[in-house]
Parts: structure tokens; C-alpha cells; sequence
């Protein structure tokens, strides 16, 4: 691995790449330090670290971790990355529902870029409405139980703040697609595990003081704890890695055809298709489902609505169950969306492709249903066991949730998943200029 990491800088072109990602990775760190004009920052952690022990703690928690810590201290990436991937999952989902979208996706690389100029704006909208919201919440000073976050608040704070923060989202979504274009991997899913691995030193500090190696008096975690706990992290990478790239092969034999004096077909292939097609967007929506009586409980003082929003918060029985029911059903919503088996029978038929064994057209699409169906069943429970591990780990172990969410729930999912992404293309140009790759036989697991 050192040997192919040393190869990386011996090729210029992927050299250059690598320099720039991390430049621009590092352009967005140093901008999730730059505070918004017009906040109160000591006022504002004093707010965040009260509401980190209530309900309201989970509100802003998945927002703060895909803006990696830049929502806690309201800085102009404060809503991160998020916009943009509500924008982009609204735009997958309408595409599939109305024709007219779905007719501009099929057009190859121009409808790409139509539908991707319809995210782009999507973005902006998003982005404006949240911050604006976001700082007539800032302007009430009955949430903050006597903190002045705002020092001069009115409608000037407002535009100011609604500029400032949708040109941060905007500048960001730049970041990605120049990450994209000259750099190397997906920009923004790279900006979102940089974010995600800026919280490894808080925690790597947390779990210090938990252990406080020289002073026994203050230890909270016993060495065989730490043990215990270092076992189940590797255990948790390595099934997230086997889960993340786990296919079902599907057989294809193409038949022969004679076109004048050409030979076309005649050869074997397969479909893959994937056990976790849904990936990290089932937590996603379930989070934002499951969080949502929270949200309002925050805004709506009703007592009846209170006790419901405090039975659906993290550690409850009723919110597990309801978290990995949500997981499960929008790991099967999202297959259906983005896999289309139909489709898939009707290019294999055109092109003379059939499964052995299955004829094609209807049989075949209703084989590619089954199949898929089933594996994603074992998919589905996987990512609700991964989800909602960290809770399980918090309460067994004792540790703060901080600590505990690298044991599992998105943050895990997104870094393996986007590392395994990266290492891919990195491992491409290797082979392309005859160096070995990352691991032994130049590929990674699953790449054959």
C-alpha cells in the first residue's frame, strides 16, 4: 500500500489531481471557521452545548455533521452541503414520477447537464428558504432562555444572513464539481467525509478523558473496554466494506448475430446488482422523518406533543423500532426508484441478451424483481443494524454519542463508502501506467 501511495505522485497527471483535491478540501475547512456577520459565537456554543442534553440536540445533528461542525458555530458554511443533496434526491425522485423529466435524463450527457442545472437551482432555493428561517430563529431571544445570539437583529441581519449563507452553500457545490472535474473522486461526497473526519480529533479527546491513562481516579473506561471497543470498530469497517461492495452476479449470454460479414455477440456477461443499492439515503430520509416531531416540538409548546416528541428520541425503545422500520422501508423505496427491472428486460431483449434459464421479456424482468427484492432484504436490515449501533454502543459502553457514532449510522457508511470510491479511481490510473495498486493483485476486493 505505502509502495502504491509513493507510485501516486510518480504520475503527473494523477499527481496534479491530488494536490488539488486537497487544496480545495482544505479551502473548505478554512471556511467552516469563518463566523456570519452579526452572531454572538460565545452566546451561540453556550446555546449548543445546553441543547445537546434534550431532544433538541438531534435536531441539528445530522446538519451539523454534513457541514462538519460549521453549523454549531454558524459560520458561512453553516448548511453545508445539505441543500444540494435534498435537492438532488428530489430531483432523482421526480424524475422517476414525471415522464417529461424522465425523457431529459434519457438523453445521454445533454440531459445530464439539464437535469443537473435543475439541481443547481433546486440548491439556491433550498438554501435561501432554510437560511432565512434559520435567522428569524437566531432573532427570537425566548429559545435562548436569556442568550443575546444576535446582536442586531431586524430585517438588515435577515438579508445579510440569507446571502451569506446560500453563497456559502453555492460556494461549496463549486468546491465539488471543481473537486469532480480536476481533481480526483466525487467532490461532494468527499467534502462531506472531510467534514466527518474533522470530528475524529473531538472524539479521539472525548474518549482521552474517558480513559485519562494517568490519573485511575478519573478513569471512566477500563483498558479492556477500550479492547472491546477496538475489535468492534474493526468488525464494523470490514462488514460495511463487504455489505457496501456485495453483488449477485446475474448471468447474460448474448446471442450471435451475423451483420453482412460481421460477427456480432456471442459473449458472456453479468448484471450486478448491488445487496445495498440505497447506500446512505435510507438513513437520511429515515433521520429526517424520525426527527421531524422533534423539530416541531421545539417550535409548538403543546404538553400532549411534547410527551410524544420525547418518546421518539434517541435511546427509546419506541424510536429504534421506528428507526429501523423507516430504514427498512426506504432502502426498499429507493431500490424501486433508481432500479427499474423492465427497463433493464427490454435493452437485454433489443440487444439479444437473455438470462440462462429465463425467457426473455416479462419472465426475465420478473426474475431481476425477485432476485432484487430478496437481496435487499438482507441489504436493508444490515444498514438498520449499522444505524442504529451507535445507540447500542452509547448505552453498553457509556460513551458520549460523539464517540459512538464511528461505530456505525452515516458517518460510517459515508467515509468507507466514499474511500473504497476514491481508492477505485486512484487504483485506475495505477493500472493504466502499469504501477500495482492499493491492495495485492492491483485490485480491490470485489474488482474483477
Amino acid at each position: 500500500m505505502l509502495s502504491a501511495l509513493v507510485n501516486s505522485f510518480k504520475i503527473p497527471d494523477l499527481k496534479k489531481r491530488l494536490i488539488i483535491t486537497g487544496a480545495l478540501l482544505v479551502v473548505y475547512r478554512v471556511g467552516c471557521y469563518i463566523p456570519t456577520p452579526g452572531i454572538n459565537g460565545a452566546a451561540l456554543a453556550e446555546f449548543f452545548n445546553r441543547i445537546a442534553k434534550t431532544q433538541g440536540g438531534a435536531v441539528f445533528g445530522i446538519i451539523n455533521m454534513f457541514s462538519g461542525g460549521a453549523m454549531e458555530r454558524l459560520t458561512i458554511f453553516a448548511l453545508g452541503i445539505m441543500p444540494y443533496i435534498s435537492s438532488s434526491i428530489i430531483m432523482q425522485l421526480l424524475t422517476a414520477v414525471i415522464p417529461a423529466l424522465e425523457k431529459i435524463a434519457k438523453e445521454g450527457k445533454a440531459g445530464y447537464e439539464k437535469i443537473n442545472q435543475f439541481t443547481r437551482y433546486g440548491t439556491v432555493a433550498l438554501a435561501i428558504i432554510q437560511s432565512f428561517f434559520i435567522a428569524l430563529w437566531l432573532e427570537n431571544p425566548a429559545r435562548f432562555e436569556g442568550l443575546r445570539i444576535v446582536m442586531h437583529p431586524g430585517w438588515g441581519f435577515r438579508v445579510l444572513t440569507v446571502l451569506t449563507l446560500t453563497t456559502g452553500t453555492i460556494f461549496i457545490m463549486w468546491l465539488g464539481e471543481q473537486i469532480q472535474e480536476r481533481g480526483i473522486g466525487n467532490g461532494i461526497s468527499l467534502i462531506i467525509t472531510a467534514g466527518i473526519i474533522s470530528r475524529i480529533p473531538s472524539a479521539l479527546q472525548q474518549l482521552y478523558v474517558l480513559i485519562s491513562p494517568f490519573s485511575p481516579s478519573r478513569r471512566q473506561i477500563q483498558p479492556f473496554t477500550l479492547l472491546v471497543m477496538a475489535v468492534l470498530l474493526v468488525v464494523v469497517v470490514f462488514s460495511v466494506v463487504m455489505i457496501t461492495q456485495g453483488q449477485r452476479k446475474i448471468p447474460v449470454q448474448y446471442a450471435r448475430r451475423i451483420v453482412g460479414r460481421k460477427i456480432y455477440g456471442g459473449q458472456s456477461t453479468y448484471i450486478p446488482l448491488k445487496v445495498d443499492t440505497s447506500g446512505v439515503i435510507a438513513i437520511i430520509f429515515a433521520q429526517s422523518i424520525i426527527l421531524f416531531p422533534a423539530t416541531l416540538a421545539s417550535f409548538i409548546p403543546n404538553p400532549g406533543f411534547q410527551r410524544l416528541a420525547q418518546s421518539l428520541i434517541r435511546g427509546h425503545l419506541l424510536y429504534t423500532l421506528i428507526y429501523a422500520l423507516l430504514i427498512v422501508f426506504f432502502c426498499y423505496f429507493y431500490t424501486a426508484i433508481v432500479f427499474n427491472p423492465n427497463d433493464l428486460s427490454e435493452n437485454m431483449k433489443k440487444y439479444g441478451g437473455f438470462i440462462p434459464g429465463i425467457r426473455p421479456g416479462a419472465s426475465t424482468a420478473e426474475y431481476l424483481d425477485y432476485v432484487m427484492t430478496r437481496i435487499t432484504l438482507f441489504g436493508a436490515l444490515f444498514i438498520a443494524v449499522i444505524a442504529i449501533f451507535p445507540d447500542f454502543i452509547m448505552a453498553w459502553l457509556k460513551v458520549p454519542y460523539l464517540v459512538a457514532s464511528f461505530f456505525g449510522g452515516t458517518g460510517i457508511l459515508i467515509i468507507v463508502g466514499v474511500m473504497l470510491d476514491t481508492l477505485k479511481q486512484i487504483e485506475s490510473h495505477l493500472l493504466t501506467h502499469h504501477y500495482e495498486g492499493f491492495l495485492k493483485g492491483g485490485h480491490i476486493k470485489g474488482r474483477r
